[in-house]
């Protein structure tokens, strides 16, 4: 009997604070564990449907995700099967939501779907900040998730091995420029760099909207025309 086919799968956007820890859950996995053939760690990122080709490849899917489950922040979830479609789209945090329950739907309606899936999800802390990292209640539900993967890899069969030591950040599955190292130690100070949209800009002294907005408008769009 051939060996089933596993996708190992990290969904989110860095960039968006706790909207990384899928992302950051897979490229943790990856520096910790070496995997036989039939098992793919994946950074998916935002790419939504783009990642349809590799669903309907899979037997067996695990996927690591901030999701709303309206549990406290920093909660660990997982869901398995029929389920997880329904936690996917429960709210939209970010686009990848719901572009990747429309992956779900079009690998079925495709004729390949997963004989097995696992969603494994952190209720997120904070989201609107953008540039952030994860928080400290979120980072640390890294490690209990890959513990929860390992253990449904187990219960299928899968077995993976711990590296000796772990793969340096460098040799990442993920963009080597966003890094963690290289992301937390490179962002702004937050005097420097507005990161939640705040009433800061509007509120200072430093910034006013024109008296008359749609002269204002007509006089940039004959600039415009003027310079083209």
């Amino acid at each position: 009997m051939d060996a089933p086919a596993v996708l190992v799968l990290g969904i989110g956007n860095l960039l968006w604070a706790d909207e990384g820890f899928g992302v950051r859950a897979v490229e943790e996995f990856h520096r910790r564990f070496e995997v036989p053939e039939n098992v793919r760690v994946m950074d998916g990122g935002t790419q939504g449907v783009y990642l349809v080709q590799y669903i309907r490849e899979a037997d067996i899917l695990i996927v690591f995700d901030a999701v709303d489950y309206g549990l406290p922040p920093g909660t660990l979830k997982r869901v398995e099967g029929e389920e997880v479609p329904k936690f996917l789209g429960a709210k939209k945090i970010s686009l990848h939501q719901t572009g990747f329950q429309e992956v779900l739907a079009m690998a079925e309606m495709l004729g390949d779907y997963p004989d097995h899936l696992l969603l494994i999800g952190v209720q997120p802390v904070e989201l609107d900040d953008y540039g952030g990292s994860l928080r400290p209640e979120v980072k640390a539900q890294i490690d209990p998730a890959i513990d929860t993967a390992l253990a449904f890899l187990k219960d299928h069969g899968v077995s993976v091995t711990p590296r000796g030591d772990a793969l340096g950040e460098d040799n990442t599955i993920a963009s080597l420029e966003m890094t963690l190292g290289r992301y937390e130690a490179g962002r702004p100070a937050e005097d420097e760099a507005f990161r939640h949209g705040d009433n800061r800009v509007l509120a200072s002294e430093g910034w006013r909207g024109p008296e008359d907005f749609d002269a204002e408008m007509t006089r940039l769009v004959h600039t415009a025309a003027e310079q083209s």
